[in-house]
């Protein structure tokens, strides 16, 4: 079980400050506290057995707490498996839970929060203020059963790594640093459909979208299917690369997730976007990647659309100009392409897709009609290219290409689709 020390030491040095006085319980039985310069209740909500559901959803599950519209709340986040996969953790053990719970997600999410006044047709508008991530995180491949390619590593490993929350990096492996950018690799609401399910595929409801340029400062919104959106979140992570190849991230848990959550009547969306200061994100997720960049295009296009009141088929025109579009992840069932397109219509995203290395990259190549082997190729060639050129064991290499590789989205075509798998060169520096 996670402590809740972070969020009360946090809390009562802002009551000692005068920034904050508790309140009376809710009735989800979490602390309360009145933030004299928000416009909402600030709510605190520790990750306890009591608040957190281990690998699934249900959307008949009772709100662990209440909230309004326009309200802050600061919670905690587990580590899988109800914080059972901490250093010490073999990948023999790590596999057996999940073998042992067929059907159910690793991630332990904390929820589901129920928004007064959001109904059906809404839009869930959740804005992320801060995150703080614990002190350590893992990744890990599971042996033979997940991941881009189970049937070549049949042999697992699980990494531990210090997260040096001040330099804002963690050394991998020795002498390559990876910046630290804290994002909700899940963070969605309640499915329309009743039952109980995974926690892994994400879909209309957001949920494990893995993109990781949701970080703080931005905001996720989301189409509200039941009554009180019921938000839930957890596979927290500290960074990710663009495709998460290996299955998991730089996985971790946050002593505080800081988020404002509003209900948008009148303005209903179809499918999540995600804010950022300087862009708008669309999406879109399949088993199959081919389709899931259909989606993809399809929402971008809507957007573009809307955005610079132009036809479908001029949006259509203007994507491949304007628009990045990333492999989000390939792991979660559903696998993942999201695009990031320019707040400001003179602008354009970045467009760099290189063949071959750059100042600034270390570059992997691949074209084919289907796009999920374009993915492969690409990916797989910077495995071992890592392997080969940088001397890196093979599932190192793996974990590596899935915690900062960047693969994107190129020119495609019916008869060629193609993907640019980039990482930074600055990830290798001299010891510290």
């Amino acid at each position: 079980m996670i402590s809740a020390g972070g969020i009360r030491s946090a809390l009562a040095m802002m009551v000692a400050g005068g920034l904050l006085s508790t309140a009376p319980q809710n009735a989800g039985a979490q602390s309360v506290a009145i933030a004299s310069k928000t416009p909402g209740k600030v709510h605190l909500l520790p990750a306890t057995l009591e608040t957190t559901q281990w690998g699934w959803f249900n959307n008949a599950q009772a709100p662990v707490l209440r909230i309004d519209s326009g309200d802050t709340v600061v919670l905690e986040t587990m580590m899988h498996s109800h914080n059972q996969v901490v250093p010490g953790k073999t990948i023999e053990e790590i596999k057996k839970l999940r073998t042992d719970h067929p059907g159910r997600g690793p991630h332990t999410v904390t929820g589901p929060i129920y928004v007064s006044g959001a109904e059906p047709g809404d839009v869930l508008k959740v804005r992320l203020n801060r995150i703080v991530p614990r002190a350590y995180a893992t990744n890990f491949n599971v042996p033979g059963m997940f991941g881009q390619f189970p049937q070549e590593y049949q042999d697992g490993q699980v990494k531990y790594v210090y997260l040096d929350l001040d330099k804002m990096v963690t050394e991998f492996l020795p002498g390559v640093y990876i910046p630290l950018k804290p994002f909700p690799g899940t963070l969605g609401v309640a499915r329309k459909e009743p039952g109980q399910y995974s926690t892994v595929p994400p879909g209309e409801f957001a949920g494990n979208m893995d993109i990781r340029d949701l970080t703080a400062g931005t905001t996720l919104h989301v189409p509200v299917h039941v009554p009180g959106a019921l938000l839930w979140t957890g596979d927290s992570h500290a960074a990710q690369g663009n495709g998460e190849v290996n299955l998991t991230a730089v996985e971790t848990a946050y002593k505080e997730f800081n988020i404002t959550v509003e209900v948008v009547k009148g303005r209903p969306l179809d499918f999540p976007r995600i804010e950022t200061p300087k862009s708008w994100i669309t999406m879109g997720f399949d088993q199959d990647l081919n389709k899931a960049w259909d989606q993809t295009k399809a929402q971008t296009t809507k957007f573009l659309a809307e955005q610079r009141n132009v036809s479908a088929d001029q949006a259509a025109k203007l994507m491949p100009t304007v628009s990045d579009c990333r492999v989000s992840q390939v792991v979660n069932v559903k696998k993942g392409i999201h695009c990031l397109n320019p707040k400001n219509v003179r602008d354009k995203e970045d467009m760099e897709r290189p063949a071959k290395e750059t100042s600034k990259y270390y570059v992997t190549h691949a074209k084919d009609a289907d796009l999920n082997k374009a993915m492969n190729d690409a990916s797989r060639a910077m495995i071992k290219w890592l392997e080969s050129e940088k001397k890196i064991a093979r599932l190192d290499a793996y974990a590596l290409a899935s915690v900062a590789m960047d693969c994107r989205v190129g020119a495609v075509s019916d008869t060629e689709k193609n993907v640019h798998c980039l990482l930074p060169k600055s990830l290798w520096q001299a010891p510290r």
